[in-house]
């Protein structure tokens, strides 16, 4: 059975988000709940027994207080077949392996169960990713592990799909916030806990040239109006546990009427 590769350290994950401010770094998460809470007051049913899984539970827990909050280690801690609401909440970029973390927030819903998650989506950051990589290249020569890898939404939607979860939609709602200085958005990081947990990155410090170097980048490359933005892609992602009363796509060539009639056009046929 082969191993799969390990993209987090979770003991330096677990310690950046113990250094997080709940109080003043947590808007991310207020925006995901706010956007989560409005998507399910557009689904008709009512949720009795729902699951969240969240790197930080006290922010999701008092937002969803009849909700079980469980972390988004590689296992979860969640009874299969037991939910009929589970939501991911802004952690599937920490993942070892998403895949994995959706199959099981699969199997821990009933039949029928809603499945909910928003995840960073890949154009999350890449202004300071792209001021990083010139940076460390100009200075070193090489490039280091610096910004977790995030998934393009094509590639979100697919792990629906993947995980065998019914009627599957992505969608992206991007957020982009200012700043002063890039020094602020560093700061604002590490009250995020989301600084670097990579692996692979370096043990040792970033060396201060970089640091400084891809500050002038950042300011020379993206500055509008005196501030320099950084972009949030915010993925939504929706799926059901498969049931035999959902809506199902018909069979190729089981059509009772012509796309032509219902258009009001004349059908043009093709050559053989």
């Amino acid at each position: 059975m082969q191993n799969t590769p390990k993209l987090t350290d979770r003991k330096s994950l677990e310690r950046n988000r113990a250094r997080a401010d709940l109080t003043a770094g947590m808007f991310l998460h207020e925006a995901a709940i706010d956007e989560i809470q409005h998507r399910l007051n557009l689904v008709n049913r009512t949720f009795t027994k729902s699951a969240i899984v969240s790197g930080f539970p006290t922010v999701w827990g008092d937002a969803f207080p009849e909700a079980l909050c469980v972390p988004d280690t590689n296992t979860l801690d969640l009874k299969e077949t037991s939910y009929d609401l589970v939501i991911h909440a802004l952690g599937l970029h920490w993942a070892d392996d998403p895949v994995g973390q959706v199959i099981q927030c699969h199997r821990a819903l009933i039949s029928d169960g809603f499945f909910l998650a928003v995840a960073f989506g890949g154009q999350t950051l890449h202004e300071l990713r792209a001021s990083l990589a010139q940076a460390e290249v100009e200075i070193t020569g090489g490039l280091s592990p610096r910004i977790a890898p995030m998934a393009e939404i094509r590639d979100m939607g697919a792990l629906l799909q993947r995980a065998g979860l019914a009627l599957p939609v992505a969608d992206a709602v991007p957020l982009k916030v200012t700043y002063e200085t890039p020094w602020a958005l560093m700061k604002d990081l590490r009250m995020m806990g989301e600084n670097n947990a990579l692996h692979a990155r370096l043990k040792s410090p970033t060396r201060r040239a970089i640091m400084i170097r891809a500050s002038e980048i950042y300011v020379d490359s993206f500055m509008e109006n005196g501030r320099i933005p950084a972009t949030f892609e915010m993925i939504y992602l929706t799926g059901w546990s498969p049931d035999a009363s959902q809506q199902q796509p018909l069979r190729p060539g089981s059509a009772t009427s012509r796309l032509a009639d219902a258009l009001g056009a004349p059908e043009i046929k093709l050559p053989k």
